[in-house]
């Protein structure tokens, strides 16, 4: 069975950082592009980050430019989302997904149940 699965949401503070992580099964992720979305209450999904199955790293949001970056693992068949400096708008639930390798929008074929990062002070 094809799945991706978030994991690592928690409840942090303000500044604090987070990493969250997305596994796969029944494929590899290898050679695919990773992405990173996220929901924040009451607005649409938005993109985050991307990374090409070069490891190239695609930024869809300049909001997180300087504090947020993605890694892969092979070995673990995992993708990482480090969050730095988190801040109350980063308040979302966090989603995976996976398809294509360049990290284009409409080659993502595969998606996360989501994980919960709730920012407050």
């Amino acid at each position: 069975q094809v799945q991706l699965a978030e994991s690592g949401g928690h409840l942090v503070h303000p500044g604090d950082s987070l990493r969250l992580s997305c596994e796969a099964s029944g494929f590899t992720l290898n050679d695919r592009a990773v992405g990173w979305f996220r929901q924040a209450p009451g607005k649409a999904r938005e993109g985050v980050l991307c990374i090409r199955s070069d490891d190239g790293i695609i930024y869809y949001s300049d909001s997180v430019r300087d504090r947020f970056t993605i890694s892969r693992d092979n070995a673990k068949n995992t993708v990482y989302l480090q969050m730095n400096s988190l801040k109350p708008e980063d308040k979302a639930v966090y989603y995976c997904t996976s398809g294509g390798k360049h990290c284009i929008l409409s080659d993502f074929d595969s998606w996360g149940q989501g994980t919960q990062v709730t920012v407050s002070s």
